[in-house]
């Protein structure tokens, strides 16, 4: 009895909880298809008659280019980031470096600095290459941000192959190319899946490197949603609008890939 208390006691502290989290969530959503001065009202109402001006105003506004300049951004810079960390991932797992406590350290170092010490930097140096309002070059700079994340996550999952599959693909006259990507890799897929979904994310919710390094051609998405807070007041129909439009993406991607992402999350774990 007082397990099956206990059970019951933590299914509902657990229900509990992802109530409260998506709520935010739910209450988006619903104001998108609110009316504007319903949205807006001091007295929130659940029950209204939904309409679909926020979504158009979105689109009126030119939402399809900042959504087409993330996916850009977003998608060339998990390509670099996992393409990178892959062969710096196995050296440091199962072909070891020479001090692989340093490199690892030096790796995660690069995370500490705020982004903001080394945005003036970068932005001059760019500004020399008329590089600036580049979706690509944005790419780039979003995939060296993410790789120090994206090789602490592959080496943890290198580190869960079998060595003796390793040395038998050596026996049999396997290069380092066959290695890594006809032995090892296919083993860390999910892994793989799991470190290329989260820096997805990070990549399509960079707010500050997206304000600073770009103007108009190359723009991307938080940029824009924080366009419809001015001087004027909180226009939140079509904000919540434009949220749920930029959240889509990321929510498909994370449903898509899930059973590789919880698979991939969890190697490791009992290590």
């Amino acid at each position: 009895m007082n397990r099956s208390l206990r059970g019951s006691l933590v299914t509902l502290v657990t229900w509990v909880l992802v109530l409260v989290f998506f709520f935010p969530v739910f209450w988006m959503v619903l104001n998108g298809f609110k009316p504007e001065s319903v949205a807006s009202s001091v007295n929130p109402r659940v029950f209204f008659t939904p309409v679909t001006e926020g979504y158009q105003l979105a689109m009126d506004r030119g939402m399809q280019g900042y959504l087409l300049n993330s996916v850009t951004a977003s998608v060339t810079a998990t390509i670099i980031a996992v393409v990178l960390a892959i062969p710096a991932a196995y050296a440091l797992s199962i072909r070891r470096v020479k001090n692989v406590e340093g490199a690892l350290t030096f790796f995660i170092s690069t995370r500490f600095m705020p982004l903001a010490a080394v945005v003036l930097p970068l932005f001059m140096i760019l500004k020399e290459l008329n590089l600036l309002d580049n979706v690509y070059m944005l790419a780039i700079v979003y995939g060296a941000v993410n790789l120090p994340v994206t090789v602490w996550m592959m080496r943890s999952f290198f580190l869960e192959v079998p060595f003796e599959i390793i040395e038998a693909a050596r026996v049999d006259g396997a290069g380092l190319g066959r290695e890594i990507f006809r032995v090892a890799l296919p083993l860390v897929l999910p892994g793989v899946a799991a470190a290329a979904l989260i820096c997805f994310i990070f990549s399509w919710n960079e707010y500050f490197l997206a304000t600073l390094l770009t103007s108009s051609a190359a723009r991307t998405t938080p940029p824009f949603l924080g366009s419809f807070v001015d001087g004027r007041g909180q226009f939140l129909a079509v904000l919540s609008a434009a949220a749920t439009i930029a959240a889509l993406p990321v929510i498909i991607a994370g449903w898509v890939a899930q059973k590789q992402l919880v698979r991939g999350l969890s190697m490791g774990a009992i290590k």
